[in-house]
């Protein structure tokens, strides 16, 4: 039952496994290449000395949620995959009301199927290892048993982007710029203060977090992150250190693994990892820009990052970057700040979807007060140009265009999904940009210039949101239905909440 005591309706099984007689999960499993793979995480398993595994998939806000199995049953559970409740896709959690989110006690149970070639070892623990995990409806439901979950964040962007592959002969490439900030932790567990100061690009800054951040690029490419760059930003313990762009898929796992590895060597250094888009007003937010391009071709190219490449910790197709092909954003006219025309049609179909799209990069309550703290190149408005940070969108170098407005909270598999379902609508109705804004958009606006807003609150986004049919494709079966109950709680805690701003402001207003 949903939270409206409204049935769930059951989804389809893809056509291609009907015509086949068999399910999806069954045509999954059976996949002769898989069985080869499975064969090699054994011999993985045993040269490393693993011992157990996590079995991880992501949930509807991108909470990494799993299980965790000795490595003797690997075999056992690559056939059958393990169990779990549905509601684990909805963090297991209670409405405000007391209800859990999404789905009752009376819902079935979800099947985890590992993907081998996603094993990993883990660098802090080489004892253990990870895989990531595509989710399918229990074999024994009544109805579409063994089908793809659609609640299942990862498998749905997979799906998506093969439909877009296949449509338009072209593939989603994009980085992300995922900003961070490293707190000291009190006496009582709780955030004390950045670890360093609020200086932008301050090189002793960055060098005093130096041992935290040098360990996480360790790990990071221990564990296939190809780390290219780094700095301290304008917020006090604030870091953003990048990796290689790459396939969509590969780049929004890549980013969860990121996250997974500081928070480990927060334990380490008995430090806070934050992600937290807005925990200190008056200084930047922690964004999580993405830098996105569609393509023509390439191949896969294999980088093992210092890596022994005869002993890799993990399976090979981990260390993977497509490379090559032809970049469809790139200039095709004499004006080298301008896109191609494939560039300037998937910008137009961005720019008509921005108010729904805010709804998912900029995913909580507290993500608004980054659009609301004025003076630090927020993504306030709807509007782009070339190198322009105060336009919402930006084309941040030739062949590349940077969406701005999602922060560090972000769901990176359903932000990547939806950024691919907006373009689509661009280049399959030609949607038209409009010019770039070349001016300052503030200077601009008292010049006159009609711009229109984004949405200021996750309230007035959810609502865009649920106006919006193509970026809600991108949520297909219940995930859009899963992804609005939850927020929507999210944001009807937060308005019957007293909080120390009420307090400060009316306790003694009167008499």
């Amino acid at each position: 039952m949903n939270r409206v005591g409204e049935k769930v309706k059951p989804v389809k099984s893809s056509a291609r496994a009907k015509a086949s007689g068999r399910t999806d999960i069954e045509r999954f499993v059976e996949d002769p290449k898989r069985t080869k793979l499975v064969a090699e995480v054994r011999k993985k398993i045993d040269a490393l000395g693993i011992d157990y595994l996590y079995l991880q998939f992501v949930s509807v806000t991108g909470r990494i949620m799993g299980k965790g199995i000795p490595a003797d049953h690997w075999e056992s559970v690559a056939q059958k995959g393990f169990q779990l409740v549905y509601g684990a896709t909805m963090n297991l959690f209670l409405n405000r009301r007391g209800d859990y989110l999404g789905y009752g006690p009376e819902a079935a149970e979800l099947i985890g199927i590992p993907e081998p070639e996603t094993f990993m070892q883990l660098p802090w623990d080489k004892r253990v290892a990870r895989l990531w995990c595509t989710l399918f409806r229990n074999r024994e439901e009544r109805e579409e048993p063994g089908a793809f979950l659609t609640a299942d964040a990862r498998g749905n962007l997979r799906r998506i982007h093969d439909e877009f592959k296949k449509e338009h002969g072209l593939e989603l490439r994009h980085g992300t710029e995922p900003e961070m900030m490293w707190l000291k932790k009190g006496t009582d567990g709780q955030p004390d203060g950045g670890y360093s100061n609020p200086y932008c690009y301050h090189i002793d800054q960055f060098e005093s977090l130096r041992p935290v951040y040098l360990r996480v690029i360790d790990y990071c490419r221990q564990m296939g992150l190809d780390m290219i760059q780094g700095d301290h930003e304008d917020s006090p313990g604030q870091l953003e250190l990048n990796f290689t762009y790459d396939d969509a898929l590969r780049t929004a796992d890549r980013l969860a693994t990121y996250r997974q590895i500081c928070a480990q060597v927060a334990r380490e250094f008995g430090i806070i990892a934050c992600f937290m888009c807005k925990p200190f007003m008056g200084v930047s937010a922690n964004g999580c820009h993405h830098n996105i391009s569609l393509w023509r071709g390439g191949t896969d190219e294999t980088k093992t990052l210092g890596n022994d490449e005869r002993k890799l910790p993990g399976m090979v197709q981990n260390y993977l970057y497509r490379k090559g092909g032809e970049n469809t954003f790139m200039p095709d006219t004499d004006d080298i700040q301008l896109p191609g025309k494939i560039g300037l049609k998937a910008i137009g179909g961005i720019v008509k979807h921005l108010g729904a799209l805010t709804a998912i990069g900029c995913s909580t309550v507290n993500s608004y007060r980054r659009l609301w703290d004025t003076g630090f190149w927020a993504p306030v408005f709807s509007d782009w140009g070339f190198q322009n940070r105060t336009t919402g969108l930006r084309v941040s170098a030739p062949g590349r265009f940077e969406y701005r407005a999602v922060d560090a909270m972000v769901n990176p598999h359903l932000m990547a999904a939806a950024l691919i379902k907006a373009m689509d609508d661009g280049l399959k109705n030609n949607l038209d940009p409009g010019k770039p804004e070349e001016r300052n958009i503030y200077q601009a606006m008292e010049a006159g210039k009609q711009v229109k807003k984004l949405p200021m609150t996750l309230g007035d986004a959810l609502a865009a949101l649920e106006k919006d049919a193509v970026i809600r494709s991108a949520m297909p079966g219940e995930m859009y239905r899963l992804y609005d109950e939850y927020k929507r709680d999210e944001w009807e805690r937060f308005l019957h909440t007293v909080t120390e701003w009420d307090t400060k402001t009316y306790l003694d207003c009167l008499p």
